[in-house]
């Protein structure tokens, strides 16, 4: 039997990059694994993506990563990819693909991402961190100036249904907090009771979240997936990485995303100037864009975000024995304050003042 790392070298040899030095590239939690390659063409970066086994579920049950539509093998990000770039945005270009063996090898965007940026409060080369945060607003705004798009090619005669943010993942995601931050912050279940008056206001929630014109968003568009290229201009200059999952909805998803760094602290100040530069792209560059309807839909995908991590870091805490990721509660709680302050979400607050945060 082929091993994995012969096929990595036949597919390498194939591709002409045998002579390239190999060196490991820090990953993510995924099947995926990457490697930095360094040889006569330059440098590129191999994607190892063999398809994920399936996740025994019972009997007319879904697994999470189905009903969060998450991707299983390399074919959603090669779609993706290929139409983004087709798009005039800054995602790597692919030099080789082996889709049935799970194997890509693109363009090495480089080290640049925006989240060691921030945390030193200046860019590359002195770029102030207002230009790197306008370039990455004024990528969003060109890539939702295109349809949506419900169909993209794989390039293999195949196509890449994208996925709705639908009402499975919706409610999926809320019930985060309720199963986590619960019996570990709080340390008691959550009734029944208390869950389906959760939902009944989120139900009432969600036409604000569909409302307006539907987009392809990146869904994990924040510091660690974006990189600046100095040499670039214009949207070139925001590199784009692991939008494999993406997915058809609203607008305000990959904005709050990015404007509400899970990991990174984005001030007040910073994020509401921000808020105002894409307003006003939007206004001139965005069909049929609604400010206040935009703005209602930020803070309860805000919301709903920050309640699904805040249920996520203790899930990581006590689960997977990960507590370093307790460091971000802090500022998800600020996060969600912030939201909360929308007045369409006054009965979200009341709920989580009398049940989830109430103090002796």
């Amino acid at each position: 039997m082929t091993s994995r790392e012969d096929q990595i070298r036949a597919f390498l040899q194939s591709a002409g990059w045998s002579d390239a030095v190999r060196a490991p590239l820090a990953g993510d939690a995924s099947t995926r694994r990457y490697e930095r390659l360094n040889g006569p063409k330059g440098r590129a970066v191999l994607m190892d993506w063999p398809r994920a086994p399936e996740v025994p579920v019972p009997s007319g049950q879904q697994s999470y990563s189905q009903i969060a539509h998450l991707a299983v093998d390399c074919r959603p990000f090669v779609a993706v990819c290929d139409y983004l770039t087709g798009a005039g945005l800054a995602a790597p270009e692919i030099f080789a693909r082996d889709l049935d063996a799970g194997l890509l090898l693109s363009e090495d965007l480089g080290d640049d991402l925006y989240g060691p940026a921030i945390d030193a409060g200046v860019g590359p080369q002195g770029t102030s961190l207002d230009e790197m945060y306008r370039a990455a607003i004024d990528t969003l705004i060109a890539l939702q100036s295109n349809p949506a798009p419900m169909t993209l090619p794989v390039g293999d005669g195949t196509d890449h249904q994208v996925p709705y943010f639908d009402d499975g993942i919706f409610r999926a995601e809320l019930n985060v907090p309720l199963d986590w931050y619960f019996p570990v912050v709080l340390g008691r279940e959550v009734s029944d009771t208390e869950r389906a008056a959760y939902h009944d206001i989120w139900g009432g929630l969600r036409p604000m979240i569909d409302a307006g014109p539907r987009t392809l968003f990146l869904r994990d568009f924040h510091s660690p997936n974006i990189i600046w290229l100095s040499k670039q201009s214009g949207v070139r200059r925001v590199g784009l990485i692991d939008f494999q999952d993406a997915l058809i909805g609203s607008r305000a998803y990959d904005v709050v995303s990015f404007l509400q760094d899970a990991r990174k602290d984005v001030p007040r100040a910073r994020e509401e100037a921000m808020l105002k530069l894409y307003v006003t792209r939007a206004n001139s560059d965005l069909d049929s864009f609604n400010e206040e309807e935009f703005r209602a839909a930020y803070a309860t995908l805000g919301a709903e975000r920050a309640l699904r991590l805040i249920g996520l870091w203790p899930r990581l805490l006590k689960r997977d024995n990960k507590p370093h990721y307790m460091a971000h509660m802090p500022r998800t709680m600020d996060y969600l304050q912030r939201n909360l302050a929308h007045p369409a979400l006054a009965p979200l607050k009341v709920w989580l003042d009398a049940h989830m945060f109430v103090t002796a």
